[in-house]
């Protein structure tokens, strides 16, 4: 099926939210990452989300060109033609994006997508987000509101950030304390600010002691239950039922968390969740594995001539793919999204 269009992002992301289970969202940096997070979701009978981050997007452009827009708009090319192979729908996302790189990142390539919906086409990316967290509540959402209208004219949903995710990603560190958990306030002038959809659609990465990086599980002091009442404050301030959740919420920072925490998490209204650490280590585990098992075959030791077999780098790199994969069917069982595609 090809990449998902508005319409079918929309569904899936309705769906995911009426039935209580989440997509997982899965960082890649090239064309052999892209294609070990589709064939997991295809093997997981899941949809899913493909995402790019600043530096992965720079990185995916080639070290002589490092440029973030040419990185990504050619990765989602890419997934744009290899999506068509697999029974399943897949939505393409770009990651964090702070205030320093919105004019070299987001806000091009939202011209992209505005360029093609011109011409009666379909929007590059079905989303964007735009990490605010560095800087105050404030200024935060009125960049999101400027930028929540031009992705709406390009048929495309935001996701904003309120609160600060801990740990470390693509060079940007934040500390762990009091900042990585939403404050009732937060979710409430996010309302006030962008209003639940009457002025585009967006999802919201509100924080609830999440951290970047790799934990053990129970590492990571999580509090879904901060969540819960922001959905309850918002639905509050919106005059709605009690239970209604009208946040669709994104889980960063998921590596290390208890799958207790991750389905209460999602109880709540959690629609997506980024996986990137634990998927890294899967594709780079065999390829570890490879080389220590056939040291003499990739090297030329002692005036050898090695073995052509073991370094051309398909020989690793479809292991790599393959334990990629599983760990993206292991999420989508996690987020009890496995068998449940449009």
């Amino acid at each position: 099926m090809p990449i998902a269009t508005p319409e079918v992002y929309a569904e899936m992301l309705d769906r995911a939210k009426a039935n209580e289970f989440a997509y997982p969202a899965i960082n890649v940096t090239s064309s052999e990452t892209l294609n070990a997070a589709i064939r997991g979701f295809a093997e997981a009978e899941s949809d899913g989300i493909i995402q790019f981050s600043t530096g992965g997007a720079e990185f995916a452009s080639g070290q002589a060109v490092k440029d973030m827009v040419t990185g990504a708009t050619a990765l989602a090319e890419f997934a744009h033609v290899v999506a068509a192979k697999y029974p399943i729908n897949v939505a393409l996302h770009t990651d964090h994006c702070p205030k320093d790189k919105l004019d070299g990142f987001v806000r091009p390539l939202i011209e992209v997508s505005q360029e093609r919906v011109n011409r009666g086409e379909n929007p590059l990316f079905q989303s964007h987000m735009w990490d605010g967290s560095a800087i105050d509540l404030d200024e935060n959402l009125t960049i999101a509101a400027e930028l929540l209208e031009k992705a709406a004219a390009a048929k495309i949903i935001l996701e904003v950030e309120i609160g600060v995710v801990g740990g470390e990603e693509d060079g940007v560190s934040n500390e762990i304390n009091e900042k990585l958990y939403t404050a009732e306030g937060d979710f409430v002038k996010t309302v006030d600010a962008l209003g639940s959809g009457e002025k585009g659609r967006y999802l919201l990465a509100a924080t609830f002691g999440n951290v970047h990086g790799a934990y053990k599980p129970g590492a990571v002091r999580l509090r879904p239950d901060v969540l819960k009442r922001g959905q309850q404050v918002a639905a509050e301030k919106l005059g709605l039922p009690e239970g209604s959740k009208p946040f669709e919420l994104v889980f960063h920072g998921g590596s290390g968390s208890l799958l207790e925490e991750i389905h209460e998490a999602v109880s709540y209204g959690v629609v997506k969740m980024n996986v990137d650490t634990d998927t890294q280590y899967a594709f780079s585990r065999p390829i570890a594995d490879h080389f220590f098992k056939n040291y003499d075959g990739v090297l030329k030791v002692d005036g050898e001539v090695g073995n052509k077999k073991t370094y051309d780098p398909r020989s690793y790199l479809k292991a790599a793919e393959g334990s990629m994969a599983k760990r993206v069917v292991e999420a989508a069982e996690n987020l009890k999204s496995a068998g449940k595609k449009l």
